[in-house]
């Protein structure tokens, strides 16, 4: 009897496990301006851990404060924001470098740039593996495990 309530106590921690990863998203925003302040807490009362100066750079948000995010970039720096510093642009931010934009969502396809390790994007729209992404004067489509940041 013992043994049938431990398997089943085991079979219910595996299904929530497995279902909370499921259900948790990772909640993507960028930057609103092309300067923003981080700070140490979730007040303007904290001081001023760094500066951003790219706007729409993709942050993750991992904790929240009444009006304040605590965000996370692509290089794990940690700081909070004012949410009225954040914007739902989806953008993304290359991960490698001699990364290859393609004219269409296909290695066959033509290349029209070769980009390096940290060059920031906007997205316009994924399919399968693949996003089309704007940045400066190149638009392309890019595969989407070469890049950090939101693309739904």
């Amino acid at each position: 009897m013992k043994n049938k309530f431990c398997i089943a106590l085991i079979i219910v921690y595996i299904f929530n496990s497995f279902n909370s990863a499921a259900n948790e998203k990772i909640n993507f925003l960028s930057l609103k301006k092309g300067k923003v302040n981080v700070r140490q807490g979730p007040s303007f009362d904290y001081p001023i851990k760094f500066i951003y100066k790219k706007k729409y750079l993709p942050v993750v948000i991992v904790d929240t404060s009444d009006s304040w995010r605590k965000i996370r970039d692509h290089k794990n720096n940690l700081g909070w924001i004012h949410i009225s510093q954040l914007s739902k642009t989806k953008s993304a931010i290359s991960l490698k470098n001699n990364i290859i934009l393609y004219k269409k969502p296909t290695i066959y396809s033509k290349p029209t740039a070769k980009v390096e390790s940290g060059r920031l994007f906007i997205v316009k729209k994924c399919k399968d593996v693949w996003c089309k992404v704007e940045s400066e004067n190149y638009i392309g489509w890019i595969y989407k495990i070469n890049l950090w940041g939101k693309f739904n």
